[in-house]
């Protein structure tokens, strides 16, 4: 089962949490590789989603944040985008558009970033919005300070928080056909709780980057930790693996009902909404040409399909609506 847990510590400015999603990230491959049209994913965007899945939760869990957690990259490679969706209860939903062929061992650079214009970008969208409220969004480029290309999402993220942030952040990250997982170490912030929207942004964060020699020698640790490590250990074994001379706090885990799980928001319902808003005369030339109108959920695969007299009958009751609401009160 997938499973969350968070740690400090003790007496220390550091930070941990670690993440192994199972089932839930078994469920999404399912759903892709039963997909007649796509099919599953090539290895190399099997690996490359899992690990962004697995940041987002590791992220999510990281900030108090009533609203979702999106993390996505794209660019102009064969593989165009990669994005998770994590909401503030655990529930995610993870998907990639694959536009081109990506050959065994590509890597990052490769598949999203062939001509640098590739980007990491990290949305957070609040449940409850002010009025003209938009949701916080950071964009950052898939290249370090030197202009040099980071070929791996955890280096990605590591500059984003860096930079954005003004906060040392390791991550260890791994994914592969049963098991997403990661490993997040982080030193805090000097006051406050902050969040990714940028609260934890300050003078004497930016002051103290590199230099806590107990968020070093605990990075230099997590570091140590082999990809097989973390997809094949389970997470008392690697937590004791790697910090066994260091006093955790860890705090209630995320298992069971509560523990990270797939979830997609996709209904009937929105599908026909955005027939609606396509237009009468659009959804009836796309019915002159074939059976119905199909529409298929990018992240979980359903297809809604809505024939001849399901438009009809959407379009009248939006008729039906508008006059509704356009009568006396």
């Amino acid at each position: 089962m997938s499973e969350l847990h968070k740690f400090l510590f003790d007496g220390l400015p550091v930070r941990g949490a670690i993440v192994r999603l199972t089932d839930a990230w078994q469920e999404i491959l399912r759903r892709r590789a039963s997909n007649s049209e796509h099919g599953a994913y090539p290895a190399e965007v099997q690996a490359l989603l899992g690990e962004i899945t697995a940041a987002a939760a590791l992220m999510q869990a990281n900030i108090k944040f009533d609203g979702a957690l999106v993390l996505q990259i794209f660019g102009d490679g064969p593989l165009k985008l990669v994005v998770s969706e994590m909401q503030p209860d655990f529930s995610f939903r993870s998907t990639a558009t694959v536009v081109g062929e990506v050959a065994a061992g590509l890597s990052l650079s490769g598949m999203v970033n062939r001509t640098s214009q590739g980007r990491c970008a990290i949305t957070l969208d609040p449940k409850a919005k002010f009025p003209g409220q938009q949701p916080y969004q950071g964009v950052v480029p898939l290249f370090d300070d030197a202009g040099q290309p980071l070929e791996r999402i955890s280096e990605v993220l590591e500059h984003y928080m860096l930079q954005s942030e003004q906060l040392d952040t390791t991550l260890v990250l791994a994914a592969d056909g049963n098991v997403a997982a990661g490993l997040l170490i982080q030193r805090l912030p000097m006051a406050g709780a902050g969040n990714l929207a940028g609260s934890m942004v300050s003078r004497d964060n930016e002051d103290q980057i590199g230099l806590n020699e107990h968020y070093n020698r605990i990075a230099i640790l997590a570091r140590s930790l082999k990809a097989e490590e973390l997809l094949q250990l389970d997470v008392d074994t690697v937590l004791h693996r790697l910090f066994w001379e260091e006093p955790l706090t860890r705090f209630e885990p995320l298992i069971g009902p509560s523990a990270p799980r797939f979830a997609c928001s996709c209904s009937r319902e929105r599908v026909a909404k955005m027939i609606v808003s396509l237009g009468r005369e659009e959804a009836q030339s796309i019915l002159s040409e074939r059976e119905d109108i199909e529409v298929g959920c990018e992240f979980c695969g359903v297809q809604y399909r809505f024939d001849a007299v399901d438009a009809a009958q959407l379009f009248t009751d939006a008729a039906q609506l508008l006059q509704g609401n356009a009568g006396p009160h």
